[in-house]
């Protein structure tokens, strides 16, 4: 029984402090005046009653209540129920009237006018919210109605009144105030109240938002709720609080926050806190609260917080049960004819049946919890541990973040503390859990099922709180309606405390004398349950288990029985069957059946066998599965030894102590637990005379197996039944019993841990030093009840923390491992301290014993002979590649790439394989042979080369071929090579540290003449270069470098050069031109001693200045596209737009680009400079490509500078300052020479005159408006400026007006490019198409970035438009790369079988960058494609830039198509017009920080993707593009070392003399490949036919579903290494080939097993056309022949062929198909560009995925296929119906009884078939009647059907007879086959 209510408090407004900011309460009475024992007075109510603050108000306002809850320093909750009114303050009136400055004093009282608040304040430790309400009231109703009742008397009753706490009785109490009111008490006092609390809280915020907050409870995460409403706050709270019943909220929990204490928020730990909006301000402050607006129906989640949502299917079932309760009209919402709609449920039943639907989910979560609960002391209380890494483990549910954070949590250890007492009353979750959860589980996607057992469960909550069906009459006087609004209202009276408390004592006098009646709480028996199961109904997927387990038992009795070479070949068979969980329980089940008395002793082998097989079983254990390997295989490591000698013994823990789970003392604790679990089951079983212990040891291995725990449970429920019965002597004696067993066992576990943690070797400690133990008490998260542990653990050394400096010492970091666990379980198992001292005193001595002992093993161990190791393979080198040191002996381990060691599609076991780890000067190579016989003596090779290293770091490996866990070093590589190794143990630390040091020291060499390209085979010269350039290098010192550089390598001579002994060579640069705006000081002789000039033209006749830079490919390429000459203005045509100009030959004016550069016509030299100083870099605008057809031009240039271009074209005044400053003059520069660019660019009104064809213009045109009409969006913007246009040309016109308001505002393909496309409705669509239509497209289209070109505005008369992009940075880059090598080229096998190649590949965002960088080339090929010049500005220039216009010339000119064409491209835009190699590729040391951006790959990725979808348009194959993606970070070619021709220049490089060979450095990779490509067709691809007629541009389909993964990022070749090295590949074949012919012993056949990751598959089974040439060269070796070169072979083959197709021109369609109708087709793919960019296909019949034409692979097959007449035996009209719901159609058949196929064309004269249906498939032909839809006047017996093994095709011929013979045809070609 329990008091109504503890104290009846009165708080008014506190007067005496107005002189405040605020005002202030204060507690006017309180009854009773002492403290109750058991209830203490709460502090602080005066600031809970008013939360907003005490303040006064001037007209009188409602009565309120809400309910506010306070929790005091033991955790106990006070309910105060808080009823305010406002009454008069009369110590304010005056004032008031003063200031209101009343006239005369007319003797009637004058009515209140400020108003105080006041509350009357109920505290209680019982939750009845509406009693309370009803008592407050009356109390309220006695005062404003002036009722004749005495306060102190209904005071005294509120203390008198008492109340049983449970049990459903009724109690009927009256205040003596004339009322008459009911308490009903619930049934169970552990269920939660909470009447319509949480329907409500899902009607305010929905189900998704309250889940959300359900989540966040049960992840310990901050909760604020705020509402204008205290009543909402507090049952905001209290709902969410019961629905995470059976768990109990532990942390601060205050539903109504006053305004004073709103600092709490900042607490650091989780609450629910329920605060008045408004604070709304201050609340929205916090960054790590999840707030809910109660008012708004909103959560607000801050992006700090990860909020772990609930296991599927758990999430997804509960959301399905609350919708079918919340909203039962959902599921039949669209039924044509919905069943009759029954009564929906009230409030209080709606509420009880969402609890039951969180009921049914905890019940799920939590099946089988008590399974997993570990009894440690039964007596005097128990003492439970949760098994926490086993409940997670057997539910599948080890990754799952949400449970595990639940399971760390303070509300489930409080869970573990409450329920896990086998012996305790029980309540409706524990049957739930027990009984329910197979019922649940069955009723899944059954919503009546569903429905019925929550409405079971809703009426038995509906019962706890209601247990009653018929209320007894209450009767509770309230206030007059309208009585707070009475004028003249007296003052709360004071209530006479000395009566109160005389009344008081009178009355517990009368109690004392009556015994209190007790309610007897009903224990029983906690039902156990089921089992833990998986949460996930999925089968154990084991392949071929049964087997596997064979090779386990076979392997083990080979061993046993001494069979060395049988155990030799099923040793390897056996590990691998090891990473399965049963192969894992199946080892120590055979191991345990060798172990007699404890003990097996085992020779040498056996123990090596034994011991390798124990390691490899812990090292695959997964989380999981971790602690139950280990501790079943803990007493075998004790029981396994052999003799080392007399007298010494080597037990198998000294060989597996390497594993990080004996540093675990989660591991420690649980094993220690389950074992003292057992022995007090044996303790209490032996006592009853029922000895099972052996028989349990013997049948029972498995700690968490039901039966036992079932048992345990049992005799724990029994004891605690009979506790109470016991004499103290008998309680005394069980006690000291289980006290004693205890500390058994923990001196027993001191041993174990002292045997695993000290390792054989003391010099080592790796496993402490590396183990992460710093924090045990953090690290370990066992549940254990009434535990008092924590004060001893941690004053033990807590000074000096455990690594500490005195870490070394193997002894001292063992024992305090050791102490500490022992302080913590004993502590916590209630172990006496006396015992606790003992085992600190006898630990030292264990270990000190044990270390000795261990240093007579390790001696012996030491004297055994080694075991038969390999020997050691050297790799072969490359000419003039060396050795940097001695290999080191290592096992290279297999990777998270599958298929070298078996995979999921089997095959031979490469991996891993023994051998060593080169380190040369250009490579990193590991040489060996596979460890498993089986597979055969072959060569594993894995190496790249060490330029190419992107991260090497330091890892422990548990190699199956070794006892202990090594150390190893993991390498990655650019090239997508990873080499994972572990060190022999022959291998010190010193030289590994060594080897690591030489690594890094030839990864990033100081100089680029110290890399492979320079150094191989020569001496590095001794030049001393420049260190890190400055900013700011001074003119004379530059123009020293470049002039001295050029004349070091004799290559380059600048002006009249005379050569006089002893004196400086004096340079003179003449210039004589006469341009108009040229300075006369532009003629000036310079010496070594003078400077420059900064800008300088050449005489014509000064071919010798020229002649290194002529030679250069840009000036080639600027020459074939016809882009101007180097000659004077008054030699240059008057109709060239552009000319060639040297400004930049001395590279002062842009570092980055060429010597040669292509600007306007009319722009003269020096105006370059200031118009550079506009754009980064002083990358300014120069055309690189023209369009041999349209003469549109490309040109690129780096982003623009903020006060350049983007200063000009914002700038709204642009007259009213005048350019006298620098930047003013290099703006009015670049006006001159972008009106210059656009004076000189084609526009498309000129290409509609004569110079175009007539109407060509819009087949050009039509694809572009449909690019844009899908690229470009439509702005909404309006343009408001207004005003008058000054006169001052057409650049003021630019800056003042808008081009773009009178039509249609600024596209913007940036959100396209960045995949952010914003839907556009078909009228939108349309009217924007129509506008583009209408008007003329832009002459000028200027790609720039979009934060740039923001808010710009053209003149229309400019014919210029602004396009701004988006686009990926180089720290995009940089990130999506590393994710997409993890992706190709994993460490490890992915646990998560979700996360595929695939999945990864599309998380990288690596194809949406490729996707990106194509959409924007193919929109800028297209423009230029339809006579419109772009301009491309990003970045830097060297980058995105270099990347697109790359693309754009590529998909432009089928000359860049070609071996040579490609050449030249990457060395004009590449390497000539800059860029940044060096850094992007970390090539320096300056660099090595930087990360790896590999933009040059990504061009060569979308090249790749290219030739993918037109591989007869290249002359080059995929192997090409390999190789330069290989070598571009290898540094073995010079070609990509420096970031510019400037550099090359300055380190004397670039050009190469002629006439000295000698001094020729370096090897440039175009030689190579050239050398390559003469020799053989390595590079050439056979499907390769040129168009020989008019160009046309490639359209790729870019969509990311048409995108491939590039093969080279995840092909590997292991026989040899990369296939890249093409010297090293031909010198291995050639010397296999030889030892074969060496050999006398000839195979007889040359079948051979390719294995893709092994074998180079194209080199071992060529391509027919490879395979015949190289037979050629073959039979020309044999017969003594000159070997001719394959190259002119294949042109002879090639013209043969074309003549042959040239006699028949009547059969089109069975020969080649000649260059004109090629030439037909490939025009006709100008019309088929409405599939538009980055869109889905519209039509079926386009191209196919691969992106070859039909009609031209048709032709390519036709070329090595028979063209006789005979493969066309029948042929005719047949009318076809499509598939599905097509309709028929007539199409021409031709039945082909030589390809055995009946192949269908659109007509008679087409010459490539639409499709073919083989005849093999054919099952039979049979004649049909007419369908619906059949053709007209069609014959009904014209009909036939074609039946296949996958489908039936429909057939009309013309008429019956023509029917019958297509029937006879197929069926005679059906049977001849």
């Amino acid at each position: 029984m329990t008091r109504l209510a503890d104290y009846f408090v009165v708080v008014g407004y506190d007067s005496e402090k107005t002189g405040s900011v605020e005002g202030s309460g204060k507690i006017i009475q309180r009854f009773p005046r002492k403290d109750w024992d058991d209830a203490p007075f709460p502090q602080g109510i005066e600031l809970f009653c008013q939360p907003a603050g005490w303040q006064l108000s001037t007209e009188r306002k409602q009565p309120t209540y809400f309910v506010v809850v306070l929790t005091d320093i033991d955790s106990d909750r006070h309910y105060c129920a808080c009823l305010t009114f406002h009454e008069a303050e009369i110590n304010l009136q005056g004032c008031k009237r003063d200031e209101i400055g009343e006239e005369e004093d007319t003797g009637l009282i004058q009515p209140a006018q400020v108003f105080a608040p006041k509350s009357l304040v109920l505290v209680s430790q019982l939750d009845y919210p509406e009693i309370f309400k009803a008592c407050l009231g009356l109390i309220y109703t006695v005062y404003v109605d002036s009722l004749n009742v005495n306060l102190e008397n209904v005071v005294t009753n509120l203390f008198t009144c008492l109340v049983p706490v449970a049990g459903g009785s009724q109690k009927l109490f009256s205040l003596g105030a004339g009322d008459r009111q009911l308490i009903q008490t619930p049934l169970y006092d552990g269920l939660p109240v909470t009447s319509t609390s949480v329907a409500l809280l899902f009607q305010q915020l929905g189900i998704q938002q309250v889940f959300s907050l359900f989540c966040a409870v049960l992840t310990e995460n901050k909760i604020i709720f705020h509402s204008t409403s205290h009543q909402r706050l507090g049952e905001a709270s209290r709902a969410l609080e019961s629905l995470i019943f059976p768990l109990k909220y532990s942390y601060p929990y205050i539903p109504i926050l006053p305004a004073r204490l709103l600092e709490v928020l900042s607490s650091p730990t989780p609450f629910i806190i329920g605060v008045h909006s408004m604070f709304h301000s201050e609340i929205h402050e916090l960054l790590d609260v999840i707030i809910a607006d109660l008012d708004g129906g909103t959560i607000k989640i801050p992006e700090c917080i990860h909020l772990s949502q609930l296991p599927e299917p758990l999430l997804h079932q509960t959301q399905e049960a609350l919708s079918l309760v919340i909203h039962p009209d959902l599921e039949v919402a669209d039924y044509a004819f919905p069943p009759v709609r029954t009564a929906p449920s009230n409030l209080r039943m709606l509420d009880k049946e969402i609890r039951a639907v969180f009921l049914r989910l905890f019940a799920q979560l939590f099946q089988g919890y008590r399974s997993c609960l570990q009894l440690i002391r039964i007596h005097p209380e128990p003492v439970i541990h949760f098994h926490k890494a086993a409940f997670l483990g057997q539910r599948g549910l080890v990754e799952n973040d949400f449970l595990t954070k639940v399971l760390d949590g303070m509300a489930f250890a409080g869970f573990v503390s409450e329920r896990g007492p086998p012996y305790r009353s029980c309540d409706l979750f524990d049957d739930l859990v027990a009984f329910d959860v197979e019922r649940i589980k069955s009723e899944e996607g059954i919503p009546p099922k569903m429905l019925k057992h929550i409405r079971e469960l809703a009426e038995q909550l509906y019962k706890n709180e209601n247990p009653n069906p018929h209320m007894a009459f209450q009767k509770v006087p309230k206030p007059t309606e309208g009585s707070h609004m009475r004028v003249h209202v007296p003052p709360f009276p004071k209530i006479n405390e000395d009566k109160v408390e005389s009344l008081l004592q009178e009355s517990l006098a009368k109690h004392l004398n009556s015994p209190p009646a007790v309610r007897v709480e009903k224990k029983c028996i906690v039902p156990a349950g089921p089992s833990v199961v998986s949460i996930m109904d999925r089968m154990g997927s084991i392949f071929n288990s049964a087997r596997r387990l064979e090779v386990v038992r076979n392997c083990i009795s080979y061993i046993f029985e001494n069979k060395v070479l049988e155990t030799e070949k099923t040793l390897p068979a056996a590990l691998r069957a090891l990473k399965g969980r049963v192969a894992r329980q199946c080892l120590i089940e055979e191991l345990s059946l060798h172990v007699q008395q404890n003990r097996a002793i085992l020779d040498h082998q056996q123990f090596d066998y034994i011991v390798r097989m124990m390691n490899c079983a812990l090292q695959d254990c997964s989380a999981s599965e971790e602690y139950y390997i280990a501790a079943t295989l803990l007493p075998l490591t004790t029981a396994f030894y052999r003799k080392l000698a007399i007298g010494v013994n080597q037990f198998a823990y000294t060989c597996v102590q390497d594993h990080h789970v004996w540093a675990n003392q989660q591991f420690w604790e649980a094993t220690f637990y389950n074992d003292v679990q057992s022995q007090i089951r044996a303790l209490y079983l032996t006592s009853r005379n029922e000895n099972f212990l052996s028989n349990f040891k013997q049948k029972d291995k498995d700690p968490l197996s039901t039966e036992q725990e079932k048992r345990v449970m049992d005799i724990a429920a029994e004891q605690l039944r009979l506790w109470p019965t016991l004499h103290k002597e008998k309680q005394q004696e069980l006690e000291k019993g289980e006290e004693n067993t205890v500390f058994s066992q923990a001196i027993h576990y001191a041993q174990l841990m002292v045997y695993l943690l000290v390792p054989l070797d003391t010099s080592k400690n790796k496993l402490l030093r590396n183990a992460a133990t710093g924090d045990w008490e953090s690290g370990s998260n066992s549940f254990v009840t009434n535990s008092i542990a924590g004060s001893v653990a941690e004053s033990y050394d807590t000074e000096s923390g455990f690594e500490d400096a005195e870490n070394n010492d193997v002894a001292n970091a063992v024992i305090r491992f050791i102490t500490r666990f022992i302080d913590k379980v004993c502590t916590e198992s209630g172990v006496t301290q006396d015992h606790i001292k003992n085992l600190h005193c006898m630990i030292p001595g264990i270990v000190a014993m044990h270390i000795e002992t261990l240093e007579a093993v390790h001696r012996e161990s030491r004297r055994l002979p080694p075991i038969q190791k390999p020997k050691i393979l050297r790799p072969a080198l490359l000419p003039g590649e060396e050795f940097v040191g001695e290999g080191l002996r290592v096992v290279l381990d297999s990777d998270g790439r599958e298929e070298a060691s078996g995979g999921p599609l089997g095959g031979p076991h490469i991996l891993p394989a023994e051998g060593a780890l080169f380190l040369t000067t250009y490579r990193i190579i590991f040489k060996g042979t596979p460890h498993d016989p089986l597979v055969g003596e072959q060569t594993i090779v894995r190496s790249f080369p060490i330029a190419s290293m992107t991260k090497e770091k330091k890892i422990s490996i548990q190699i199956q071929l070794q006892q202990n866990m090594q150390e190893g070093l993991q390498i990655r590589s650019s090239t997508f090579q990873i080499i994972k190794v572990a060190f022999d143990e022959e291998v010190n630390s010193e030289m590994v540290e060594i080897f690591k040091k030489h690594m890094v020291r030839f990864r990033y060499p100081q100089s680029i003449f110290t890399t492979f390209a320079f150094a191989a085979g020569q001496n590095a010269p001794q030049i001393i270069l420049p260190k890190q350039k400055e900013k700011n290098t001074s003119f004379r010192t530059l123009s020293k470098n470049i002039v001295r550089s050029a004349k070091k390598a004799g290559k380059m001579t600048i002006g009249r050069q005379s050569t006089v002994k002893k004196k400086p060579v004096v340079l003179t640069i003449d210039e004589r031109g006469n341009r108009s705006g040229w300075n006369e000081e532009d003629e000036v002789s310079a010496s070594d001693d003078g400077e420059l000039p900064t800008s300088s033209t050449l005489k014509a006749s000064e071919k010798t200045t020229m002649e290194q830079l002529v030679e250069r490919a840009c000036f080639r390429d600027y020459q074939r596209l016809g882009l101007g000459t180097i000659g004077a203005g008054s030699s240059r045509s008057k109709t060239e737009h552009f000319r060639i100009t040297a400004a930049n030959r001395m590279y002062l004016l842009c570092r980055s680009y060429p010597g040669l550069l292509v600007v306007p016509q009319p722009v003269p030299d020096s105006s370059l400079q200031k118009v550079a100083r506009c754009y980064r870099h002083n990358r300014l605008p120069v055309v690189c490509w023209k369009h041999s057809k349209t003469k549109a031009v490309l040109l690129r240039s780096g982003g623009f500078h903020g006060k350049g271009v983007v200063g000009l074209f914002k700038s709204p005044n642009p007259h009213s300052a005048a350019p006298t400053s620098t930047e003013s003059s290099s703006s009015i520069e670049q006006e001159k020479y972008l009106q210059a660019l656009l004076n000189a660019v084609p526009s498309l009104s000129k290409m509609n005159g004569c110079n175009t064809p007539t109407g060509h213009p819009n087949i050009m045109l039509s694809p572009v408006l449909g690019y844009r009409d899908k690229l470009f969006t439509q702005s909404q913007q309006k343009s408001t400026v207004k005003g008058r246009v000054f006169n001052q040309g057409m650049w003021a016109s630019l800056r003042s007006s808008s081009r773009f308001n009178a039509q249609f505002s600024t596209t913007d393909v940036g959100a396209r490019l960045a995949g952010k496309e914003s839907p556009v409705t078909a009228g939108c669509d349309n009217s924007l198409q129509n506008q583009l239509l209408k008007r003329q497209a832009a002459a000028l289209y200027l790609f720039g970035e979009k934060s740039q070109l923001r808010g710009f505005k053209l003149d229309l008369a400019l014919n210029c438009e602004l396009i701004p992009v988006d686009y990926c940075d180089v720290r995009q880059v940089k990130a999506s790369f590393k994710k997409l090598m993890r992706a190709c080229a994993p460490s490890r096998v992915s646990n998560d079988t979700d996360m595929t190649l695939y999945r990864l590949l599309g998380e990288s965002e690596w194809l949406l960058q490729i996707h990106r960088i194509l959409q924007l080339a193919v929109v800028i090929a297209e423009l230029l494609e339809s006579g419109s010049s772009v301009m491309v500005s990003l970045e830097d220039g060297m980058d995105i830039t270099t990347q697109v216009v790359s693309l754009a010339q590529l998909l432009c000119d089928p000359f860049y198509r070609t071996l040579e064409g490609f050449k030249i491209l990457i060395e004009k835009e590449w390497l000539s017009f800059g860029h940044k190699f060096s850094q992007r590729s970390n090539l320096t040391p300056n660099s090595q920080g930087s990360g790896f951006a590999p933009v040059f790959l990504q061009f060569l990725d979308c090249v790749h993707q290219i030739h993918h979808q037109y591989p007869m348009e290249f002359e080059f194959n995929q192997y090409y593009l390999k190789f330069l993606a290989y070598h571009y970070v290898s540094n073995r070619y010079k070609t990509f070392l420096l970031d510019s021709d400037y550099e090359r220049i300055e380190h004397g490089i670039l050009f190469e003399d002629k006439i000295d060979k000698q001094s020729k450095r370096g090897i440039c990779i175009w030689e190579c490949i050239d050398r390559i490509h003469k020799k053989g067709p390595v590079f050439f691809s056979y499907m390769y036919s040129p168009e020989e007629g008019e160009k046309y541009i490639l359209r790729p389909c870019i969509n990311i579903s048409a995108l491939k993964k590039w093969d080279y990022y995840i092909g590997e070749t292991l026989s040899s290494g990369p296939s890249y090295e093409w010297d090293m590949v031909n010198a291995k074949t050639g010397a296999s080939e030889e030892l074969e012919q060496m050999d006398g012993s000839v195979p007889q056949t040359h079948r051979k097993v390719v294995w893709p990751c092994y074998d180079n598959v194209s080199k071992v089974q060529p391509d027919a056309i490879t395979k015949l040439l190289e037979e050629i060269g073959r039979l020309e070796n044999e017969l003594n022949q000159s070997l001719e070169q394959w190259k002119p072979i294949w042109d002879r083959v090639k013209v043969s062929h074309k003549e042959e197709v040239i006699p028949e021109p009547t059969r089109v369609a069975s020969s080649l198909m000649a260059s004109n109708v090629q030439s037909f087709q490939r025009r006709s793919m100008l019309h088929l560009a409405d599939s538009g960019i980055g869109e889905n296909d519209r039509s079926t019949t386009t191209s196919p995925s691969n992106g070859v034409n039909t009609r031209r692979a048709a032709t390519l097959y036709n070329q090595f296929s028979s063209k006789d007449v005979e493969n066309r035996s029948f042929e005719g009209v047949l009318y076809k119906r499509g598939a599905l719901l097509k309709g028929w159609k007539p199409r021409w058949f031709v039945l082909d009884i030589t390809k055995h196929q009946l192949r269908y064309y659109d007509s008679g004269e087409d010459t490539n078939p639409r499709g073919f249906i083989d005849l093999a498939e054919v099952e039979s032909v049979l004649p049909a009647s007419s369908t619906l839809g059949a053709p007209k006047h069609s014959n009904e017996k014209a009909f036939f059907d074609l039946k296949t093994n996958k489908r039936v095709y429909n057939f009309c011929a013309q008429d019956a007879q023509i029917a019958q013979q297509w029937m006879d045809k197929i069926q005679n070609c059906i049977s001849d086959a």
